[in-house]
């Protein structure tokens, strides 16, 4: 191994991964939804926000509709 390694002479190449990379957002969710997914983190040990993804993200893949009707 070398004592030093320059890395002036190398080229930068782009993330291949960037598309894949998350985007944080601001999003406001009942107290009660937060502890459901908090729950189901302790009883998984997935984070939470990683929980909440995964549910709207297989929602967003099969396409599923919310059905409500405003009484």
């Amino acid at each position: 191994m070398r004592d030093e390694y320059d890395f002036s002479k190398m080229k930068g190449k782009k993330n291949p991964y960037i598309k894949y990379l998350k985007q944080p957002v601001t999003i406001r969710l009942d107290k009660d939804t937060i502890a459901y997914f908090r729950s189901i983190a302790q009883k998984t040990g997935i984070p939470y926000q990683t929980l909440i993804n995964l549910y709207l993200r297989d929602c967003a893949e099969n396409d599923r509709k919310l059905k409500m009707s405003w009484v």
